[in-house]
C-alpha cells in the first residue's frame, strides 16, 4: 500500500467533503491600468499573455509607476506562489503559478486566488484548477461570442477537500511528476520552437515584395468591404446556426466547418446582414494586448446560414483578384501583422476597425503567382507539420501522462452527509 493509500484509508476511508471553491478561497479581480501610462521600466503588470503553460513568464511585461495612480494598489500585488487565471479571450481559464520572487501587479481580466490555507493547500488548489481549466473555459464560452469568465460562476465549482496530510502527499507526487515532465519536454519544446521560427522566416521572405519593381500596391479598402459582426444576448448562444467567433479567428489561419464550434439563434434578417461565406477574411476586432489585435483567418468552406460575431470584422472581397489561401498566408506574415498593430488603438483594450484595416497595403500580383506562392507554402507547411507533429505528439504525451495521474489522484468518493 502506498503512503497516499495509507493516508486515505486512515484519515478519510468513507470519502472526502466537497466544498465550493468560494468556501476555501476568496478571489481578487485585476486593476484597470491605463495603456497610455505603460512604461518600459518600473513595476511590472501581469497580463493574460504572461500566463503560459501553467506558469508566469520571465519577460514580455509592460510597466507602470505608482505615481501615476491615486488608488492604493496593494491588493493587486502578485507575490511568489500566488495563483492567477485568465478571465477573458481565447485563453480564458488558463492557470498560472508565480514561481518568481519579483512582485507583479494584476491587470484587468486577470484574477488571483486567495486560498484559505487552513482549509486547502495552495499547490493542491493549483493542481485542481489545472484539472478544471477546460471546464472553466466551457462555462465562460457559453456566455456569448467571446469568452468572459464570471468569478461567481467559477467560485461555485465543487472542490474535493481531503485532510491536509492527504493534500500534501498529493502535492508531493504531482510536483515531482511536473518537475520530471518539465525536464523531459524542455528540449522538445525548444526544438519545436526553432522549427516554427524557421517556417515563419521562410513565409515572411516569400511574402515580402518590397524589392519588387514590377509590383504595384493598393489599399486593402479598395478591394475588400469591411463589416462589423452580429451582437446577441447570452441567451441566444449555444444552439442554432454556425457562427464565426473570436476564438475561431484567433486560433486558426483558415477555417472550415469542422473548426467552428459556436452556434447562435438568428433570424433571416441576421443571416442576410451578417452572413459568412467562402473567401471572407475575418479579423479579431478587440484584444487584451496590442500585439494580438487583428489576428486573421479565412473561411475556406461554404456553410449555409453561417454568421459572424461582433467581436470580429468581416473583410469580403469585392473582386476576384485574390485567392483565399493566399490571403490566409499574407495576413499572417510579420510585415502585415506589424502594420495591423501600428494602426490599432489601445486604451484599456486594443481595438481595430474596418477604416483602420482599409489603410493597409496589399500587393497587386497575378492569380497565377498567388497560386504558385500558395503551392510552395502549402508544401512547406505540410513538411513542417510532418516534422513538428512528432515533436508535438511527444510533448502532448508528457502532458497527458501528468493529466492522467493528476485527475486520478484528485478524484475522490464524496463523503455522504448525515441526515
Amino acid at each position: 500500500m502506498s503512503k497516499l493509500e495509507e493516508l486515505i484509508a486512515r484519515l478519510c476511508p468513507n470519502g472526502v467533503e466537497y466544498k465550493s471553491l468560494g468556501e476555501v478561497s476568496s478571489f481578487q479581480n485585476g486593476f484597470s491600468f491605463k495603456s497610455n501610462l505603460f512604461k518600459n521600466e518600473g513595476l511590472p503588470i501581469l497580463r493574460i499573455t504572461n500566463i503560459v503553460e501553467g506558469v508566469l513568464t520571465n519577460d514580455g511585461y509592460v510597466y507602470f509607476s505608482k505615481e501615476d495612480y491615486s488608488s492604493n494598489l496593494d491588493n493587486y500585488r502578485i507575490m511568489k506562489d500566488d495563483i492567477v487565471i485568465a478571465m477573458s479571450g481565447a485563453t480564458t481559464g488558463k492557470i498560472g503559478y508565480n514561481h518568481n520572487d519579483n512582485v507583479l501587479y494584476l491587470n484587468q481580466r486577470v484574477g488571483k486566488f486567495l486560498p484559505n490555507e487552513n482549509k486547502i493547500n495552495k499547490r493542491y488548489l493549483y493542481h485542481w484548477l489545472l484539472s478544471k481549466s477546460r471546464d472553466i473555459y466551457l462555462a465562460s464560452a457559453g456566455t456569448g461570442a467571446q469568452p468572459n469568465l464570471s468569478s461567481k460562476t467559477m467560485m461555485s465549482f465543487k472542490v474535493p477537500v481531503p485532510p491536509m496530510e492527504v493534500q500534501r502527499e498529493i502535492v508531493h507526487i504531482l510536483d515531482s511528476f511536473t518537475l520530471l515532465t518539465a525536464e523531459l519536454t524542455a528540449e522538445l519544446t525548444a526544438e519545436l520552437a526553432a522549427q516554427q521560427k524557421r517556417y515563419k522566416g521562410y513565409l515572411n521572405s516569400l511574402l515580402n515584395f518590397d524589392n519588387r519593381k514590377d509590383i504595384e500596391w493598393a489599399f486593402v479598402g479598395d478591394f475588400f468591404e469591411f463589416k462589423n459582426g452580429l451582437n446577441k444576448g447570452k441567451e441566444f448562444f449555444g444552439k442554432g446556426e454556425f457562427i464565426v467567433n473570436f476564438t475561431d479567428v484567433y486560433n486558426n489561419r483558415y477555417m472550415t466547418r469542422n473548426k467552428l464550434h459556436g452556434r447562435v439563434t438568428v433570424n433571416k434578417n441576421d443571416i442576410k446582414k451578417y452572413n459568412a461565406k467562402y473567401g471572407d477574411i475575418f479579423f479579431t476586432r478587440t484584444s487584451e494586448t496590442k500585439e494580438d489585435i487583428g489576428m486573421s483567418s479565412v473561411l475556406v468552406d461554404d456553410i449555409p446560414n453561417c454568421v459572424f460575431s461582433g467581436f470580429v470584422l468581416r473583410a469580403r472581397p469585392i473582386s476576384e483578384n485574390w485567392l483565399p489561401k493566399f490571403c490566409s498566408y499574407y495576413f499572417f506574415s510579420d510585415k502585415i501583422r506589424n502594420e495591423i498593430v501600428r494602426h490599432a488603438s489601445f486604451t484599456t483594450r486594443a481595438l481595430t476597425s474596418g477604416p483602420r484595416l482599409s489603410k493597409l497595403k496589399i500587393p497587386l500580383i497575378p492569380l497565377s503567382e498567388q497560386q504558385r506562392i500558395v503551392d510552395i507554402l502549402d508544401r512547406f507547411d505540410a513538411l513542417c507539420n510532418d516534422i513538428t507533429s512528432g515533436l508535438s505528439a511527444e510533448i502532448e504525451a508528457r502532458k497527458k501522462q501528468y493529466e492522467y495521474y493528476r485527475d486520478k489522484l484528485l478524484t475522490f468518493k464524496e463523503l455522504k452527509k448525515e441526515a
